[in-house]
């Protein structure tokens, strides 16, 4: 194996921004490590190193936002688990999104009769 194709090299910054939010995702609610601090802590350092400057060079605004929003989440994680409280939601859209947080969207469905028969559709 090649030692250049042995990791996901994304293409740009907003690619590279969605792979570590995948990643954090997935880490998440593991437990608490020394070596999983030592990971989570190089994937801030990254984003606010070379990612930052990737999206700085791309003159990306709203991705510059998202990032920074993203470092932010990430910093408050450390500071939760290292309380020893656990981490309610996700990062969706680089944001943060409480577990609770997803809705159904909820349509009533007319058949011809009473209110009594109306059903419900997901």
């Amino acid at each position: 194996m090649n030692e250049e194709n042995r990791y996901v090299q994304p293409k740009n910054a907003k690619e590279a921004m969605e792979l570590i939010q995948k990643l954090f995702n997935q880490y998440r609610n593991a437990p608490l490590t020394a070596e999983l601090l030592q990971y989570h802590n190089n994937l801030i350092m990254r984003l606010q190193t070379d990612i930052k400057q990737a999206a700085e060079e791309e003159h990306n605004k709203a991705l510059l936002a998202d990032l920074h929003d993203m470092t932010e989440l990430m910093r408050r994680w450390t500071t939760i688990r290292l309380s020893g409280r656990p981490f309610t939601g996700k990062m969706r859209h680089f944001h943060f999104v409480a577990n609770n947080g997803q809705k159904f969207k909820r349509q009533v469905h007319k058949m011809g009769g009473s209110s009594a028969h109306r059903a419900s559709r997901h």
